[in-house]
């Protein structure tokens, strides 16, 4: 089964995207933050990571920079989802290897087309 860190400040984000992912065959754990997401990463590097940007703590683009320094943190498909709108930010997260994006609010076939075309589905 496919793994998939949910990493989002939001509880309600985070529950609304657990289950589109377990409706899509994925085991799902959550992190409020990016440091605590990093944490996970760390024990057991996920096959992907649904992301949001901004977070208390740690936010989404310095955790994917950060896992993108682990050893096999570039296999870990990352897609930011975020109401980040702004072109150079996209570009920015994609530059330092995020995958794919997905705008906020979402739904459980733009999810599903976003892992597709990353390969997970």
């Amino acid at each position: 089964m496919k793994t998939c860190i949910v990493v989002d400040d939001s509880r309600v984000i985070r529950m609304v995207a657990r289950k589109i992912l377990e409706d899509l065959g994925f085991e799902v754990t959550e992190a409020e933050n990016g440091q605590i997401a990093l944490d996970m990463c760390q024990k057991s590097l996920p096959d992907s990571v649904l992301l949001d940007w901004g977070m208390p703590v740690m936010d989404g683009l310095e955790f994917l920079k950060r896992l993108r320094a682990l050893p096999n943190g570039s296999h870990t498909k990352v897609i930011f989802c975020t109401t980040e709108a702004d072109v150079a930010r996209i570009s920015e997260a994609l530059s330092f290897g995020a995958d794919e994006y997905i705008m906020k609010p979402f739904d459980s076939e733009i999810v599903a087309s976003k892992f597709l075309q990353v390969g997970l589905l």
